[in-house]
């Protein structure tokens, strides 16, 4: 790699103040003796109230990129990382600007707009649903009588499935636009007509494939399992389960079908985050991200010699030694605890009797009491995550099964600002 010198081994992490990935990213810089230094979305002057090291508008790219060649001017850098999809943009292009080795600006959008995504994926021959660009200024009773069903309504550009919703016939998808657009009108009340994505339904099982890029060659690090149906009307993932229990052939085919949707898009460097489904005709790429798998979700992953995949990255983007990139035998997994119904976190219990049960490593409730709590599809978050660990992934997703069972939450009715003056 032609980053920086080599003395030089400080990152510039692009972070949201809501992120559950940050500290992950900090504690393996703390092993690898790497500077970590954190831009957050939001604006400057609210940075500095915060105490946050440094603010940028992540969506004004021109005045942040200016901002992040002034600042490595004074404190050189060796990476940009982009820790969520909101920051992919801005890393590809300040690293173009300062001359680090990244993904092209082209290749980051791709992976992030979901319509860019499509297009070249059908270019390139790669098996994805088929899809139509709408927006929600067309009339949508017209429109939801000529589409093919099942289909998915799903934005542009969010992600975690938010957004996303299964229609069965007409009245489901005018239903399901309808609630797309007002969430879209909710994140961009200035934008008036905004465009979505209307697909056909892919049936099948979905499996995530974690990967990390070098060169343009895709390093499989691991396929999870989501052994819960995934088939709507909302996609509100659960469980993730590794090794992958299906049949070789089948991890393979899948591999290569990332791999040519990798290609497709133009990304050649750094953590690739695949979803696809998988049916009797082969692999279907679902989603693809230039980034590592969102959430605690990392956590479940350990490689050569105990490191973290936030390690992998980072030694991969400071250009120190990569150890053979094979996870450990044993077998982990991770439930995603789901939001059941909008309300308050007003208490919770069960975490001791959680965390007895054979295999659970560690329960953590991320949910913090008497916030409001949207589930999806117009939520992003979760209640917590529950870690386990076995000899066999089915041992593991049984544990994780009975341990969710253990756990009992007590959500309130949320109280409108207006009754609280």
């Amino acid at each position: 790699m032609a980053n920086a010198d080599k003395a030089t081994r400080r990152i510039l992490l692009l972070t949201t103040a809501t992120t559950y990935r940050t500290q992950a990213f900090a504690e393996a810089a703390l092993r690898l003796g790497v500077e970590v230094v954190t831009a957050t979305d939001m604006p400057h002057e609210l940075a500095e109230f915060w105490h946050e090291e440094l603010g940028l508008r992540f969506n004004d790219l021109d005045q942040a990129t200016e901002a992040i060649i002034a600042f490595a001017a004074t404190k050189p850098l060796c990476a940009l990382l982009a820790v969520d999809d909101s920051g992919s943009l801005l890393a590809a292009q300040a690293s173009a600007a300062l001359g680090l080795v990244h993904n092209s600006p082209a290749a980051a959008e791709a992976a992030r707009n979901k319509y860019r995504m499509r297009t070249l994926l059908q270019k390139a021959a790669v098996a994805s649903p088929p899809f139509r660009l709408c927006s929600t200024a067309e009339d949508i009773q017209v429109l939801a009588h000529e589409v093919c069903y099942p289909c998915v309504v799903k934005p542009l550009e969010l992600s975690g499935s938010r957004g996303v919703i299964r229609a069965n016939n007409p009245a489901e998808c005018v239903a399901a636009i309808a609630r797309l657009a007002e969430l879209l009108h909710t994140l961009n009340p200035a934008d008036e007509a905004q465009p979505f994505l209307i697909e056909d339904f892919i049936p099948g099982f979905e499996i995530a494939l974690e990967g990390l890029l070098d060169d343009g060659q895709l390093h499989v690090l691991t396929l999870f399992d989501k052994p819960d149906p995934l088939d709507g009307p909302f996609f509100e993932e659960t469980l993730y389960v590794t090794p992958s229990r299906l049949p070789a052939d089948v991890q393979a085919a899948i591999a290569e079908c990332a791999a040519q949707a990798a290609a497709a898009l133009g990304l050649v460097v750094g953590p690739l985050h695949a979803e696809l489904r998988v049916n009797e005709q082969g692999p279907w790429i679902v989603e693809l991200a230039g980034r590592s798998i969102g959430g605690l979700c990392s956590q479940t992953l350990r490689f050569d010699e105990g490191m973290s995949l936030e390690e992998l990255i980072l030694r991969q983007a400071c250009d120190l030694p990569l150890p053979l990139l094979q996870r450990e035998q044993q077998a982990r997994g991770v439930m995603m605890i789901p939001i059941p119904r909008a309300g308050m976190l007003a208490c919770f219990e069960g975490v001791a009797e959680a965390e007895a049960v054979p295999g659970i490593e560690q329960v953590e409730i991320t949910a913090r009491l008497y916030y409001p709590l949207v589930p999806l599809p117009e939520g992003d978050s979760y209640l917590g995550f529950i870690f386990a660990q076995g000899d066999t992934p089915d041992e593991v997703e049984q544990a994780l099964r009975e341990a969710h069972r253990c756990l009992h939450f007590e959500l309130k009715p949320t109280i409108p600002l207006l009754q609280l003056a």
